[in-house]
Order: structure tokens, then sequence, then C-alpha cells
């Protein structure tokens, strides 16, 4: 899975804590690696951030009720189990659908994902001096790295609005182009806040099952309606998962 794919990871709607979030998800993919690769579990402990062998392991069998060697041995890949006193993993509808490409005026923004409202605003303000609104198709945030293995101050996204193609780019933006194609589409119903858990299920529980793999594509959300205007439980968040 390209390192796009493993998304923001804080407390929210599943009840976890932000480490055990990211705990959790390392494991997940310590357990592909167990299955798909042959590398030493030693190596595998290191490459998600475990020097100690014998911490790798007492957290994985903590996560999967099985030690790794005994988990590459049944070469089943699962999901980790759930914490204990979490409840019921919250489900999403996700529907696959042919995205057009999309071609964005955007802001870059360097550090934590959830101050992007920062860039956002500094974008809005660009258009409104640029009289770009009448262009405008909607906004879009789309993200690049996975928290899970990059600092906080080191995570790279951009705050973009889709534009028609007929206009030219302004100075001060950035142009992103997203590809179109074949697209895992999570609607999130809810304040911004809530979204990890929305990832969480959407790489965590629907692509494992679905017989799907991510393309090399970074994931970016489409903000259906804006909280200028709506209250925080009505928002709309379509999650875009680009399909192989």
């Amino acid at each position: 899975m390209s390192r796009f794919h493993w998304h923001r990871v804080w407390h929210a709607m599943t009840g976890e804590t932000c480490a055990d979030a990211v705990r959790r998800i390392r494991m997940h993919r310590a357990a592909h690696w167990l299955v798909l690769e042959k590398w030493p579990i030693a190596d595998i402990a290191s490459r998600i951030g475990y020097p100690n062998l014998q911490s790798f392991t007492r957290v994985f069998r903590e996560a999967y009720g099985l030690t790794p060697a005994a988990f590459r041995t049944r070469g089943n890949i699962t999901s980790p189990l759930h914490p204990r006193n979490q409840g019921a993993r919250t489900m999403f509808p996700v529907s696959i659908t042919q995205s057009p490409a999309r071609r964005l005026f955007a802001v870059r923004h360097k550090g934590p994902y959830p101050e992007i409202n920062r860039s956002f605003e500094k974008l809005t303000a660009i258009v409104a001096a640029r009289q770009l609104w009448p262009h405008a198709k909607g906004m879009v945030g789309v993200y690049y790295d996975d928290p899970s293995a990059v600092a906080a101050a080191d995570l790279n996204s951009h705050a973009g609005l889709e534009v028609d193609g007929s206009v030219a780019l302004p100075d001060g933006l950035d142009e992103v182009l997203l590809p179109g194609g074949k697209t895992a589409v999570l609607r999130f119903r809810g304040h911004y806040s809530g979204l990890p858990a929305a990832y969480d299920y959407l790489y965590g529980v629907w692509l494992p099952g679905s017989g799907q793999e991510a393309a090399d594509s970074p994931p970016y959300e489409d903000y259906v309606n804006s909280p200028m205007d709506t209250a925080p439980d009505d928002l709309l968040t379509d999650v875009c998962l680009p399909l192989a």
C-alpha cells in the first residue's frame, strides 16, 4: 500500500487515544508484511518503530492474540482486535464510483492536518481578491503523508479549490491535478474532528475486505457543504480513496 494511504490518526469517534490508534495501524501494517514479505520479524519490528523485538512481540500479541511468528505461520491477514471497552466499530457508507479528473488551485500546508483550516483561509482570501469564485466548483483537501510515520510538523497537504479549466493559475497558488478513475467514496456526516474514525473504517475495515487495492495517489476530502452556513452535526465530507 502506498505511503499516501495511512492517513490521520487522532482521538475521535472510535474512542481510541492517539497513541492507541497509531499503534493499531502500525500493527496492521506489520501484519501485512508478516504474511506478504519474507523479511525477518526483527526487521519488520524496526520498520514500524520497534527496535526492541520483545516489545514488538508483546504489542502485536495484544493486538492480534498471536505472536508475530504464529501469525505468519497462519498466513491470514486480519484486522487488529478491537480494544477492550471500545464497543462496536462505527460503520460508514462506502461506494465505488468513476471520478472525473479534477483541477485545483491550492495553498500548500505543512504541519498538523487539523490546522489546514489556516491554509483554507489564505486560499479563500486569494480567491476573493482575484475574483475567482465564478470558476469555483468546491473545496477539496489533499493529504500526502502518513501521520503515524511522519512527524506532525512535517506533514504535507494542500487546501484546494476545484476550478474549471478556463482560468489561468494566479500567482501565489499551486495547481494540483487529481487523476480521474475508480474511487472509493466514504460519506461522513458530522464535525471534521470525527474524520479520523472514517479513515480508520475505510482503511482498517472496508479496504481489506473489499478486494480492491489503493492506487498510488493521495486520498482527498471533498467538502460537500460549508461550516459557514451548516451546523457541525450536518457537515458532509466525502473521503475519496483512488483505487487501482
